[in-house]
């Protein structure tokens, strides 16, 4: 049961809707973030609710965490780091927020995804059991993460990760490889697409995610471990592209971008080299099972894809124009 939670990283693409659904059932809801004018901006795009506070505060400081989790039953832990800088700061991060836990006695609810599992290596899909073998750097600093997630040392604080697959949804940003493509492809531009346009692979809409993730929460029995967030199934880059351009009414051209283009583009924008080690996942996806989630919860939200991405542009489309 859940009466008050706090949302670390809450103007992130999942902190919002982990948020809006928090909200959705009533529960009391404090969003933490470094930024003012943006918190202000998310509880104005929420339409200003009762239920809902503002917090501002670093997310590296344990001090920080703890004085605004006060009285929570939940700490969703969303803040997240640009790839370039996750070997440095993402367990620094997950540390304060762990220690802040701990000192309070309360559970905290992860969000993280795939590449600890590293390539895949039998059949789909794959449970939360799955062997975790991650080759790429990035891939081992969350292992690593999951580790000292998991770690004796916070044994007052109660603890699952969620793992999501690549997500889309009208709050993702730029830590989704499809948020700038289907925002291109909103605003009648040219886009681009990382990786293999025409390899089907699974995304999931945040919104169905946030529905997952809050029901876990919730659950007493869901601590102590592993959760997998699946889709709705899998999908080309194509026809993602035919469904986004169908929504804007936009013909522009989408052109996919592979290891040399991301490393040009890394000249300019660091976090763009630091996708060329995860392009194996544009090639030989992996595919999470939901079966654990079924057993302990129930049916799994899974909007069509022809629905979720159309939604999309259609936010998408509508924040455009209002900022013109």
């Amino acid at each position: 049961m859940l009466n008050k939670a706090v949302v670390l990283g809450a103007t992130g693409g999942t902190g919002m809707v982990i948020i809006a659904e928090l909200l959705k059932r009533g529960v009391e809801t404090i969003a933490f973030g470094r930024s003012l004018p943006k918190l202000e901006q998310l509880a104005a795009k929420l339409g200003n609710p009762t239920g809902l506070r503002l917090k501002t505060g670093d997310v590296f400081k344990a001090g920080d965490v703890q004085e605004a989790a006060q009285g929570v039953d939940v700490i969703f832990h969303c803040a997240s780091v640009p790839y370039h800088e996750m070997s440095t700061k993402l367990l620094p991060m997950g540390e304060a927020v762990l220690e802040a836990a701990s000192k309070l006695g309360t559970r905290v609810a992860a969000v993280d995804g795939i590449y600890p599992y590293g390539k895949r290596r039998n059949e789909q899909p794959i449970s939360e059991d799955y062997p975790k073998n991650p080759h790429t750097q990035k891939g081992k600093v969350k292992f690593e993460f999951e580790r000292m997630f998991f770690s004796p040392r916070w044994n007052r604080a109660k603890r699952l990760i969620v793992r999501l697959p690549d997500y889309y949804g009208p709050t993702a940003n730029e830590a989704s490889y499809l948020g700038s493509t289907l925002e291109g492809i909103a605003a009648g531009k040219p886009a681009m697409f990382i990786g293999n346009m025409s390899v089907p692979r699974e995304y999931v809409y945040l919104p169905d995610a946030a529905v997952m993730m809050v029901e876990l929460a919730g659950r007493e029995e869901a601590y102590g471990q592993n959760w997998n967030i699946p889709g709705a199934g899998i999908i080309s880059g194509k026809e993602i592209v035919r469904i986004a351009r169908a929504a804007s009414g936009s013909s522009k051209p989408v052109i996919p971008v592979g290891a040399a283009g991301l490393s040009l583009l890394g000249l300019f924008i660091p976090v763009m080299k630091e996708i060329v080690e995860m392009l194996y996942l544009t090639k030989e996806p992996l595919i999470l099972s939901g079966s654990k989630y079924e057993r302990t919860v129930g049916p799994i939200p899974a909007t069509p894809f022809e629905q979720g991405i159309t939604e999309t542009i259609r936010v998408l489309k509508a924040r455009q124009d209002k900022s013109l």
